[in-house]
Protein backbone atom coordinates (compact mmCIF):
# COMPACT_ATOMS: atom_id res chain seq x y z
CA UNK A 1 0.00 0.00 0.00
CA UNK A 2 1.37 3.37 -1.11
CA UNK A 3 0.23 6.80 1.25
CA UNK A 4 1.21 10.16 0.61
CA UNK A 5 1.83 13.07 3.35
CA UNK A 6 1.90 16.59 2.30
CA UNK A 7 3.31 18.95 4.47
CA UNK A 8 3.03 22.60 3.37
CA UNK A 9 5.81 25.85 4.61
CA UNK A 10 4.37 28.26 1.79
CA UNK A 11 1.27 27.12 0.98
CA UNK A 12 -0.73 25.01 -1.42
CA UNK A 13 -1.26 25.67 -5.70
CA UNK A 14 -2.60 23.18 -8.53
CA UNK A 15 1.12 24.08 -10.16
CA UNK A 16 2.88 23.35 -6.90
CA UNK A 17 0.54 19.57 -5.92
CA UNK A 18 1.51 18.71 -9.34
CA UNK A 19 5.33 19.45 -9.16
CA UNK A 20 5.88 17.69 -6.28
CA UNK A 21 4.33 14.74 -7.24
CA UNK A 22 6.73 14.70 -10.91
CA UNK A 23 9.31 15.66 -8.67
CA UNK A 24 7.94 12.25 -7.29
CA UNK A 25 9.44 10.31 -10.29
CA UNK A 26 5.83 10.54 -12.50
CA UNK A 27 7.33 10.75 -15.93
CA UNK A 28 5.54 14.22 -17.45
CA UNK A 29 5.72 13.29 -21.19
CA UNK A 30 2.72 10.29 -19.39
CA UNK A 31 0.89 13.05 -18.01
CA UNK A 32 0.79 14.96 -21.10
CA UNK A 33 -0.26 12.19 -23.03
CA UNK A 34 -2.98 11.43 -20.89
CA UNK A 35 -3.93 15.16 -20.45
CA UNK A 36 -4.16 15.19 -24.50
CA UNK A 37 -7.29 12.48 -24.02
CA UNK A 38 -9.12 15.25 -22.67
CA UNK A 39 -9.66 16.62 -26.40
CA UNK A 40 -8.79 20.35 -25.36
CA UNK A 41 -5.53 20.26 -27.60
CA UNK A 42 -1.84 19.73 -26.24
CA UNK A 43 -0.52 20.30 -22.92
CA UNK A 44 3.45 20.65 -22.51
CA UNK A 45 4.51 20.43 -18.64
CA UNK A 46 7.31 22.21 -18.25
CA UNK A 47 9.58 21.40 -15.41
CA UNK A 48 12.46 23.31 -13.85
CA UNK A 49 14.87 22.37 -11.13
CA UNK A 50 16.04 25.31 -8.79
CA UNK A 51 16.22 26.32 -5.23
CA UNK A 52 14.12 28.96 -3.03
CA UNK A 53 15.97 29.58 0.48
CA UNK A 54 18.36 27.22 -0.67
CA UNK A 55 15.76 24.10 -0.60
CA UNK A 56 15.63 22.17 -4.11
CA UNK A 57 12.68 21.54 -5.68
CA UNK A 58 10.46 21.63 -9.01
CA UNK A 59 8.63 24.79 -10.45
CA UNK A 60 6.17 24.04 -12.82
CA UNK A 61 5.61 25.79 -16.03
CA UNK A 62 2.45 24.87 -18.26
CA UNK A 63 1.96 25.57 -22.42
CA UNK A 64 -1.34 25.37 -22.77
CA UNK A 65 -3.40 25.15 -26.42
CA UNK A 66 -4.80 27.70 -28.16
CA UNK A 67 -3.33 29.99 -24.91
CA UNK A 68 -4.02 33.55 -25.28
CA UNK A 69 -1.19 36.10 -26.07
CA UNK A 70 0.08 38.16 -22.74
CA UNK A 71 -1.72 41.05 -24.31
CA UNK A 72 -5.20 39.17 -24.05
CA UNK A 73 -6.94 40.17 -20.84
CA UNK A 74 -8.70 38.05 -18.25
CA UNK A 75 -12.17 38.25 -20.39
CA UNK A 76 -10.50 37.64 -23.74
CA UNK A 77 -8.94 34.68 -21.98
CA UNK A 78 -12.20 33.08 -20.88
CA UNK A 79 -13.92 33.55 -23.56
CA UNK A 80 -11.50 31.96 -25.58
CA UNK A 81 -11.95 28.94 -23.18
CA UNK A 82 -15.75 29.25 -23.21
CA UNK A 83 -15.75 28.45 -26.79
CA UNK A 84 -13.55 25.86 -26.76
CA UNK A 85 -15.72 23.97 -23.71
CA UNK A 86 -18.60 24.63 -25.59
CA UNK A 87 -17.17 22.88 -28.68
CA UNK A 88 -16.28 20.00 -26.30
CA UNK A 89 -19.82 19.58 -24.64
CA UNK A 90 -21.45 19.57 -28.04
CA UNK A 91 -22.96 23.21 -28.58
CA UNK A 92 -23.26 23.94 -32.08
CA UNK A 93 -21.47 27.82 -31.38
CA UNK A 94 -20.47 29.92 -28.97
CA UNK A 95 -22.45 31.70 -26.33
CA UNK A 96 -23.63 34.92 -28.03
CA UNK A 97 -22.09 38.30 -26.98
CA UNK A 98 -23.50 39.38 -23.55
CA UNK A 99 -23.70 35.64 -22.77
CA UNK A 100 -21.98 34.11 -19.81
CA UNK A 101 -18.34 33.50 -20.08
CA UNK A 102 -17.79 30.98 -17.78
CA UNK A 103 -18.78 27.55 -18.32
CA UNK A 104 -20.63 25.31 -15.44
CA UNK A 105 -20.16 21.87 -13.20
CA UNK A 106 -22.36 20.06 -16.29
CA UNK A 107 -19.63 21.27 -19.38
CA UNK A 108 -16.50 20.03 -16.87
CA UNK A 109 -18.39 16.71 -16.04
CA UNK A 110 -18.40 16.65 -19.73
CA UNK A 111 -15.61 16.84 -21.04
CA UNK A 112 -14.21 14.44 -18.64
CA UNK A 113 -16.79 11.50 -19.21
CA UNK A 114 -15.62 11.83 -23.12
CA UNK A 115 -12.12 11.49 -21.78
CA UNK A 116 -11.20 7.88 -21.75
CA UNK A 117 -9.02 8.49 -18.92
CA UNK A 118 -8.48 6.06 -16.17
CA UNK A 119 -11.18 5.28 -14.12
CA UNK A 120 -9.83 6.66 -10.65
CA UNK A 121 -8.35 9.46 -12.48
CA UNK A 122 -12.23 10.22 -13.53
CA UNK A 123 -14.27 10.12 -10.37
CA UNK A 124 -11.21 11.64 -8.23
CA UNK A 125 -10.96 14.55 -10.70
CA UNK A 126 -14.63 14.68 -10.69
CA UNK A 127 -15.60 14.79 -7.06
CA UNK A 128 -12.42 17.55 -6.69
CA UNK A 129 -14.80 19.66 -9.55
CA UNK A 130 -17.85 19.67 -7.73
CA UNK A 131 -16.29 19.78 -4.52
CA UNK A 132 -15.46 23.38 -6.17
CA UNK A 133 -18.35 23.85 -7.49
CA UNK A 134 -20.24 23.10 -3.75
CA UNK A 135 -18.00 25.62 -2.37
CA UNK A 136 -18.65 28.35 -5.11
CA UNK A 137 -22.63 27.69 -4.43
CA UNK A 138 -22.37 28.62 -0.70
CA UNK A 139 -20.09 31.42 -0.86
CA UNK A 140 -22.70 33.27 -4.03
CA UNK A 141 -26.24 31.17 -1.89
CA UNK A 142 -26.78 29.84 -5.62
CA UNK A 143 -27.24 26.18 -6.36
CA UNK A 144 -24.54 23.85 -8.00
CA UNK A 145 -26.15 23.47 -10.92
CA UNK A 146 -25.94 27.57 -11.41
CA UNK A 147 -22.58 27.79 -10.32
CA UNK A 148 -19.98 29.19 -13.32
CA UNK A 149 -16.45 28.51 -12.53
CA UNK A 150 -14.29 31.26 -13.22
CA UNK A 151 -10.14 30.92 -12.66
CA UNK A 152 -10.73 27.27 -11.60
CA UNK A 153 -12.51 26.58 -14.81
CA UNK A 154 -9.27 27.70 -17.05
CA UNK A 155 -7.14 25.60 -18.88
CA UNK A 156 -4.57 25.28 -16.41
CA UNK A 157 -6.96 24.44 -13.48
CA UNK A 158 -8.21 21.54 -15.24
CA UNK A 159 -4.37 20.43 -16.39
CA UNK A 160 -3.72 21.06 -12.34
CA UNK A 161 -6.60 18.65 -11.13
CA UNK A 162 -6.58 16.23 -13.66
CA UNK A 163 -2.78 15.84 -14.06
CA UNK A 164 -2.30 15.66 -10.44
CA UNK A 165 -5.06 12.56 -10.01
CA UNK A 166 -3.33 11.38 -13.06
CA UNK A 167 0.23 11.17 -10.44
CA UNK A 168 -1.74 9.72 -7.78
CA UNK A 169 -2.89 7.09 -9.95
CA UNK A 170 0.65 6.70 -11.46
CA UNK A 171 2.04 6.20 -8.06
CA UNK A 172 -0.08 3.84 -7.19
CA UNK A 173 -1.66 5.83 -4.07
CA UNK A 174 -4.22 4.45 -1.79
CA UNK A 175 -4.34 6.87 1.38
CA UNK A 176 -3.76 10.61 1.63
CA UNK A 177 -2.88 12.72 4.66
CA UNK A 178 -2.57 16.53 4.79
CA UNK A 179 -0.46 18.43 7.44
CA UNK A 180 -2.14 21.97 8.51
CA UNK A 181 -1.40 24.25 5.60
CA UNK A 182 -0.28 28.26 6.30
CA UNK A 183 -2.88 30.23 5.79
CA UNK A 184 -2.18 34.24 4.42
CA UNK A 185 -3.60 37.47 4.37
CA UNK A 186 -4.66 40.30 2.33
CA UNK A 187 -6.42 40.72 -0.70
CA UNK A 188 -6.72 39.16 -3.90
CA UNK A 189 -8.13 40.37 -7.47
CA UNK A 190 -10.22 37.70 -9.00
CA UNK A 191 -13.20 37.20 -11.63
CA UNK A 192 -15.57 39.23 -8.54
CA UNK A 193 -12.75 41.79 -8.21
CA UNK A 194 -11.06 42.13 -5.26
CA UNK A 195 -11.47 39.55 -2.02
CA UNK A 196 -10.06 38.87 1.13
CA UNK A 197 -7.41 36.27 1.78
CA UNK A 198 -8.21 33.43 2.01
CA UNK A 199 -10.45 33.40 -1.15
CA UNK A 200 -14.14 33.03 0.02
CA UNK A 201 -13.61 29.20 -1.84
CA UNK A 202 -10.81 28.62 -0.15
CA UNK A 203 -12.59 28.93 3.03
CA UNK A 204 -15.45 26.84 2.51
CA UNK A 205 -13.00 24.04 1.04
CA UNK A 206 -10.76 24.54 3.94
CA UNK A 207 -13.99 24.65 6.99
CA UNK A 208 -12.63 22.59 9.78
CA UNK A 209 -9.61 21.58 8.64
CA UNK A 210 -6.26 22.28 10.42
CA UNK A 211 -4.66 25.81 9.38
CA UNK A 212 -2.31 27.95 10.71
CA UNK A 213 -1.34 31.93 10.19
CA UNK A 214 1.04 32.87 8.98
CA UNK A 215 2.71 36.75 8.09
CA UNK A 216 2.55 36.57 4.53
CA UNK A 217 0.03 38.96 2.29
CA UNK A 218 -0.12 36.76 -0.61
CA UNK A 219 -2.52 33.91 -1.64
CA UNK A 220 -0.62 30.67 0.37
CA UNK A 221 -3.73 28.17 -0.71
CA UNK A 222 -5.82 28.48 -3.68
CA UNK A 223 -9.20 26.63 -4.51
CA UNK A 224 -7.56 24.11 -6.85
CA UNK A 225 -4.67 23.43 -4.21
CA UNK A 226 -7.71 23.05 -1.23
CA UNK A 227 -10.15 21.46 -3.43
CA UNK A 228 -7.04 18.74 -4.43
CA UNK A 229 -5.80 18.30 -0.85
CA UNK A 230 -8.92 17.89 0.95
CA UNK A 231 -10.57 16.09 -1.31
CA UNK A 232 -7.77 12.88 -1.57
CA UNK A 233 -7.28 13.48 2.43
CA UNK A 234 -8.97 10.36 3.93
CA UNK A 235 -6.50 9.64 7.20
CA UNK A 236 -5.36 11.54 9.90
CA UNK A 237 -1.67 11.46 9.80
CA UNK A 238 0.88 9.35 8.23
CA UNK A 239 1.67 5.53 9.04
CA UNK A 240 2.92 5.56 12.85
CA UNK A 241 6.50 4.25 12.87
CA UNK A 242 6.15 4.28 9.47
CA UNK A 243 9.13 5.39 7.22
CA UNK A 244 9.06 7.43 3.42
CA UNK A 245 10.63 5.92 0.23
CA UNK A 246 11.06 9.25 -1.20
CA UNK A 247 10.13 12.87 -0.80
CA UNK A 248 9.21 15.72 -3.80
CA UNK A 249 9.03 19.34 -3.66
CA UNK A 250 7.16 21.61 -5.48
CA UNK A 251 7.85 25.03 -5.31
CA UNK A 252 6.00 28.25 -5.87
CA UNK A 253 6.06 30.94 -8.16
CA UNK A 254 5.92 33.68 -5.66
CA UNK A 255 8.42 34.87 -2.98
CA UNK A 256 7.71 34.78 0.60
CA UNK A 257 9.12 37.11 3.40
CA UNK A 258 10.59 34.75 5.83
CA UNK A 259 10.05 31.09 4.16
CA UNK A 260 10.41 29.29 0.82
CA UNK A 261 7.52 28.60 -0.93
CA UNK A 262 7.34 25.12 -0.58
CA UNK A 263 5.30 22.35 -0.87
CA UNK A 264 6.68 18.24 0.31
CA UNK A 265 5.04 15.36 -0.65
CA UNK A 266 6.43 12.45 1.19
CA UNK A 267 5.55 8.82 -0.23
CA UNK A 268 5.31 6.12 2.43
CA UNK A 269 5.23 2.45 1.44
CA UNK A 270 3.58 -0.33 3.81
CA UNK A 271 4.38 -3.76 3.24
CA UNK A 272 1.17 -6.44 2.84
CA UNK A 273 2.28 -7.97 6.06
CA UNK A 274 2.29 -5.11 8.42
CA UNK A 275 -0.90 -4.34 10.21
CA UNK A 276 -3.74 -2.31 9.06
CA UNK A 277 -3.87 1.24 10.08
CA UNK A 278 -6.99 3.56 10.72
CA UNK A 279 -8.02 6.50 12.04
CA UNK A 280 -9.46 7.39 14.90
CA UNK A 281 -10.27 10.08 17.39
CA UNK A 282 -9.37 10.78 20.97
CA UNK A 283 -12.20 12.24 23.18
CA UNK A 284 -11.11 13.04 26.64
CA UNK A 285 -12.53 14.96 29.83
CA UNK A 286 -11.68 15.45 33.22
CA UNK A 287 -13.81 14.58 36.11
CA UNK A 288 -13.19 15.51 40.03
CA UNK A 289 -17.34 15.88 41.11
CA UNK A 290 -18.86 12.30 39.72
CA UNK A 291 -18.79 9.05 42.08
CA UNK A 292 -16.63 5.63 40.89
CA UNK A 293 -20.26 4.20 40.49
CA UNK A 294 -21.24 7.14 38.03
CA UNK A 295 -18.19 6.77 36.11
CA UNK A 296 -18.62 3.29 35.62
CA UNK A 297 -21.54 3.52 34.40
CA UNK A 298 -20.44 6.10 32.00
CA UNK A 299 -17.94 3.96 30.43
CA UNK A 300 -20.01 0.88 30.09
CA UNK A 301 -22.81 3.54 28.09
CA UNK A 302 -19.77 5.06 25.92
CA UNK A 303 -18.94 1.20 24.73
CA UNK A 304 -22.20 0.58 24.02
CA UNK A 305 -22.44 3.24 21.86
CA UNK A 306 -19.74 2.07 19.76
CA UNK A 307 -16.36 3.43 21.11
CA UNK A 308 -13.39 1.51 20.43
CA UNK A 309 -11.97 1.62 23.45
CA UNK A 310 -12.45 4.08 26.64
CA UNK A 311 -10.42 3.89 30.04
CA UNK A 312 -10.08 5.84 32.82
CA UNK A 313 -6.52 7.66 34.54
CA UNK A 314 -6.20 9.05 37.89
CA UNK A 315 -4.91 12.35 37.86
CA UNK A 316 -4.26 15.60 40.39
CA UNK A 317 -6.01 18.56 39.30
CA UNK A 318 -6.54 22.38 40.48
CA UNK A 319 -5.32 22.91 43.67
CA UNK A 320 -4.35 18.67 43.88
CA UNK A 321 -8.30 17.37 44.22
CA UNK A 322 -8.00 13.92 43.15
CA UNK A 323 -9.79 13.38 39.63
CA UNK A 324 -10.24 11.04 36.73
CA UNK A 325 -9.21 11.38 32.99
CA UNK A 326 -11.60 9.67 30.85
CA UNK A 327 -10.34 8.74 27.36
CA UNK A 328 -12.54 7.28 25.20
CA UNK A 329 -10.97 6.56 21.59
CA UNK A 330 -13.71 6.30 18.90
CA UNK A 331 -14.05 6.51 14.98
CA UNK A 332 -15.07 9.61 13.31
CA UNK A 333 -18.55 8.79 12.49
CA UNK A 334 -19.21 7.93 16.48
CA UNK A 335 -17.97 11.33 17.37
CA UNK A 336 -21.62 13.27 17.59
CA UNK A 337 -22.83 10.36 19.37
CA UNK A 338 -20.29 9.75 21.89
CA UNK A 339 -20.08 13.07 22.69
CA UNK A 340 -23.65 13.38 23.47
CA UNK A 341 -23.31 10.38 26.15
CA UNK A 342 -20.13 12.40 27.48
CA UNK A 343 -22.27 15.63 28.12
CA UNK A 344 -25.39 13.91 29.52
CA UNK A 345 -24.01 11.70 31.55
CA UNK A 346 -20.87 12.79 33.26
CA UNK A 347 -20.19 16.50 34.84
CA UNK A 348 -17.63 17.65 32.37
CA UNK A 349 -18.04 21.54 31.07
CA UNK A 350 -16.20 20.53 28.25
CA UNK A 351 -14.15 18.06 25.81
CA UNK A 352 -10.83 17.94 24.42
CA UNK A 353 -10.56 15.71 20.61
CA UNK A 354 -7.69 15.01 18.65
CA UNK A 355 -7.20 12.74 15.86
CA UNK A 356 -4.64 9.68 16.19
CA UNK A 357 -3.71 7.12 13.75
CA UNK A 358 -3.20 3.46 15.02
CA UNK A 359 -1.95 0.28 13.89
CA UNK A 360 -4.29 -2.82 14.45
CA UNK A 361 -3.29 -6.36 14.42
CA UNK A 362 -4.44 -8.83 11.11
CA UNK A 363 -6.95 -11.03 13.77
CA UNK A 364 -8.55 -14.42 13.23
CA UNK A 365 -10.81 -16.37 15.85
CA UNK A 366 -10.37 -20.40 16.46
CA UNK A 367 -12.80 -22.62 19.01
CA UNK A 368 -10.49 -24.58 20.50
CA UNK A 369 -12.22 -27.76 22.79
CA UNK A 370 -11.40 -27.82 26.87
CA UNK A 371 -12.37 -30.05 29.35
CA UNK A 372 -14.89 -27.07 30.22
CA UNK A 373 -16.72 -26.76 27.14
CA UNK A 374 -15.48 -24.70 23.92
CA UNK A 375 -13.84 -21.34 23.99
CA UNK A 376 -13.12 -19.09 21.03
CA UNK A 377 -9.79 -17.53 21.27
CA UNK A 378 -8.32 -14.70 19.33
CA UNK A 379 -5.61 -14.51 17.16
CA UNK A 380 -3.05 -11.66 16.57
CA UNK A 381 -1.53 -12.03 13.17
CA UNK A 382 2.06 -9.73 12.69
CA UNK A 383 3.64 -9.75 9.34
CA UNK A 384 2.43 -12.99 8.83
CA UNK A 385 2.47 -14.78 12.12
CA UNK A 386 0.47 -15.09 15.50
CA UNK A 387 2.17 -12.97 17.94
CA UNK A 388 -0.50 -13.05 20.73
CA UNK A 389 -3.88 -14.83 21.60
CA UNK A 390 -6.45 -14.06 24.27
CA UNK A 391 -9.41 -16.37 24.70
CA UNK A 392 -12.89 -14.36 24.92
CA UNK A 393 -13.91 -13.27 28.14
CA UNK A 394 -17.50 -14.27 27.45
CA UNK A 395 -17.07 -17.36 26.88
CA UNK A 396 -14.58 -18.49 29.56
CA UNK A 397 -17.37 -16.37 32.34
CA UNK A 398 -20.03 -18.62 30.79
CA UNK A 399 -18.61 -21.84 30.98
CA UNK A 400 -17.14 -21.21 34.69
CA UNK A 401 -20.67 -20.35 35.90
CA UNK A 402 -21.70 -23.57 34.12
CA UNK A 403 -19.11 -25.50 36.01
CA UNK A 404 -18.38 -23.59 38.86
CA UNK A 405 -14.87 -22.72 38.87
CA UNK A 406 -13.08 -19.94 38.81
CA UNK A 407 -12.91 -18.03 35.12
CA UNK A 408 -8.95 -18.22 35.47
CA UNK A 409 -8.71 -22.16 35.18
CA UNK A 410 -11.14 -22.01 31.94
CA UNK A 411 -9.04 -19.18 30.63
CA UNK A 412 -5.94 -20.97 30.83
CA UNK A 413 -6.90 -24.25 29.87
CA UNK A 414 -8.77 -22.09 26.44
CA UNK A 415 -4.41 -21.62 26.18
CA UNK A 416 -3.24 -24.57 27.19
CA UNK A 417 -5.62 -26.57 24.05
CA UNK A 418 -4.82 -23.76 21.63
CA UNK A 419 -0.96 -24.46 22.15
CA UNK A 420 -1.54 -28.23 21.85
Amino acid sequence: MNMLHFDSVGGASGDMILAALLDLGVDPAWVESELEKLGLGSFRIRTESTTDRGIRGLRLKLDLPESPSPAHDHAHAHKGLTGLLHKIAGHAHPPAQGASDHRGLSDIETILNRSGLPRPVLENSLKVFRRIAEAEARVHATTVDQVHFHEVGALDSIADIVGGNLCLFKLGVDQVSVGPLPIGRGTVTCAHGVLPLPAPATVELLTGFPVTSVDETVETVTPTGAALLTTWNNRAAPPANGSWKKAGHGLGSRAMKDRPNLLRAFLYHETEQSGASDDCLVLECNLDDMTPELVGSLTQRVLEKGALDVFTTPVFMKKQRPGMLVTVLCKSEAREIILDVLFRESTTFGVREHRVARTVLERRFESVQTPYGPIRVKIGIWKGRPVTSSPEYADCLACSEKMNIPVKTVWQAALAALSN
